[in-house]
């Protein structure tokens, strides 16, 4: 295992020798050239930028292109929040001649009402990496593009000549703040130089959104310990290794995540991502026939998510793996074995009782036994009802959860997490009302599919919120995505992998560098939590029901709809409401 090399961008290397002074060129990853030519226009538009620093505010709805020069408006930029809020803006910065040592730092919010702390917000430089061309279908090699997405850490940077670099500004309102408008600005320079400042208005409205630990929204992204070990050179299982990952999974538990993906055996997904998912239960076959199990790893892990307050579901891939393979070691031939159990062969229910009743006592004596699933990834019906036969007859007191892409859940009504796939179907009301009724949970999910909308690394921005639109539409309990982190080899520079759409994998880079695709998809589920804390208060929302009904009538997937404007039409109706 090996960290990314870190380089000399080309930019900080060109001014070296044109920079006087004792400047320090930001050391950092260099990014893939940009592979679309620019058009005679587009070159010619450089020609005409000032030779001083550029800086305007864009949307944070949209990408910007590094390569061309961007529109951008030099008004005030204004976020409206409730209190506990995070909220999301883009500036674009943008040079003819190149800038080194670029800041972005963040005045203090000053009101009639008082002062919030400049630390309330941050501004983080975006980075581009290799993407699919987004055409709306995919076809593995096809055209590739450099696309805006990670957050980086770094608090300078080199802008190379005739380039655009994004910043992003994050901003978390406190629960305390007392409403009201307040000011502040984003003042970009360069190296002592050249600063513009861009002014902010934040509106703090007198709703209070609970905090991501209460949120009723379920959000399932799938976790994979085994890819932050190999991206970050460290050795899997250890000390070091967790923790790394403990602020990385931070960051998802304050999104909202209410589930642990843990798995049964070796890798139930057989490697659909870079890193294959290391077991995390040893299985062994004695010598008398009779099976033990370890559960070091598997506690380790569980108590370590549980400990970060991801608690409500424990997910267990998988009865029925992709590939339906299992490994064990085997003591009598001193060796790993691995076995084919297909469900509804014979072997299937003899190697499956053993540890299901073995399983079910480990969990009993830690408490878990209430909130762990035996998870399932898209299998057929057949597959899932003789996994269900075997699991209601061994170990009926665990729960069932299933990524479903064949309505299987009408015909297992006992699945405790439901999750259909959002190509394929959308539950009926009466459906998600009686599994509610029970206790259960249902929600859609994207992966590979849709094209649109979806957060792959060429999706819009706007993408990623519009999925809270469509869960609240709905009234579905929340949404899953494969997956948290399952990283392309080196996703800050290329973000594609294998037969899946760039970014497929993943939403967050590795040391814990979050994306624009992840904090818009947290816009999207404080939208899903504002709108069912204003209808618990008795709020008018009829504006907002008249938005929510043209998402219900027009199929969300045709990318032809003016979508955005619908968004943004449908915020401006929750603003209404919330006043």
């Amino acid at each position: 295992m090996k960290q990314p090399k870190l380089f000399l961008s080309l930019a900080a290397a060109l001014m070296m020798t044109a920079c006087a002074g004792d400047y320090t060129p930001v050391e950092t990853f260099t990014e893939a050239d940009d592979p679309v030519a620019l058009t005679a226009e587009q070159q010619a538009a450089w020609d005409n930028v000032s030779k001083t620093l550029n800086a305007g505010w864009g949307s944070a709805n949209l990408h910007y292109s590094r390569s061309t020069v961007p529109t951008t408006d030099n008004n005030t930029q204004r976020i409206i929040a409730w209190r506990g809020e995070r909220a999301s803006a883009q500036a674009v910065v943008w040079t003819a001649e190149g800038l080194n040592g670029v800041e972005a730092e963040i005045a203090p919010f000053k009101g009639e009402a008082g002062t919030l702390p400049a630390e309330i917000a941050e501004a983080r430089f975006v980075r581009y990496t290799i993407a699919d061309e987004q055409l709306y279908s995919f076809t593995k090699g096809g055209p590739t593009v450099i696309m805006p997405d990670m957050l980086d850490s770094l608090k300078q940077f080199d802008i190379a000549a005739r380039t655009t670099r994004p910043v992003w500004v994050s901003l978390e309102v406190p629960a305390d703040a007392a409403p009201g408008i307040y000011k502040s600005s984003v003042t970009i320079s360069h190296n002592g130089w050249g600063k513009v400042s861009l002014p902010i208005e934040l509106e703090v409205l007198p709703q209070t959104l609970a905090p991501a630990s209460e949120w009723a929204f379920h959000l399932d992204l799938w976790q994979h310990p085994t890819s932050v070990a190999r991206a970050q050179g460290l050795e899997l299982w250890s000390d070091a290794h967790f923790e790394a990952m403990k602020p990385i999974m931070q960051r998802l538990a304050n999104a909202g995540q209410k589930v642990i993906t843990a798995t049964l055996n070796k890798d139930p997904w057989n490697h659909q991502c870079y890193d294959a998912y290391e077991a995390m239960i040893k299985w062994t076959k004695h010598k008398d026939g009779s099976w033990s199990y370890d559960y070091t790893i598997f506690d380790r892990w569980v108590e370590f998510m549980l400990g970060i307050g991801i608690n409500k579901y424990i997910n267990c891939y998988s009865m029925v793996p992709w590939n339906c393979e299992l490994e064990y070691m085997d003591e009598a031939e001193g060796k790993m074995i691995t076995v084919k159990a297909e469900p509804g062969t014979a072997i299937f229910p003899k190697i499956w009782e053993p540890f299901l009743k073995d399983f079910k006592k480990h969990l009993e004596a830690k408490g878990w036994l209430a909130i762990t699933n035996i998870a399932m990834d898209e299998r057929s019906p057949e597959a899932m009802q003789a996994a269900a036969d075997v699991l209601m007859k061994y170990a009926p007191e665990m729960g069932f959860a299933l990524a479903d892409n064949h309505r299987s859940y009408e015909k297992f009504t006992m699945m405790r997490d439901v999750c259909a796939a959002m190509r394929h179907q959308t539950v009926s009301p009466e459906d998600i009302l009686m599994r509610r009724a029970q206790g259960y949970t249902t929600t859609f999910y994207v992966c590979c599919n849709p094209m649109y909308p979806n957060t792959f690394t060429s999706s819009e921005p706007y993408e990623a919120e519009l999925l809270g639109w469509k869960n609240i539409a709905h009234d579905y309990d929340g949404m899953l995505r494969w997956a948290y982190n399952s990283w392309a080899e080196n996703p800050q520079y290329d973000s594609r992998f294998g037969n899946w759409m760039s970014g497929d994998t993943y939403v967050v880079y590795p040391y814990n560098r979050s994306s624009i695709r992840f904090e818009r998809l947290i816009d999207g589920i404080e939208v899903s939590e504002k709108i069912r804390t204003l209808r618990a208060a008795g709020a008018d929302m009829s504006g907002v029901d008249a938005v929510l009904a043209k998402v219900r009538e027009v199929e969300i997937t045709d990318y032809n709809q003016p979508w955005m404007q619908i968004m943004e039409e449908a915020n401006k109706a929750l603003v209404d409401a919330s006043r």
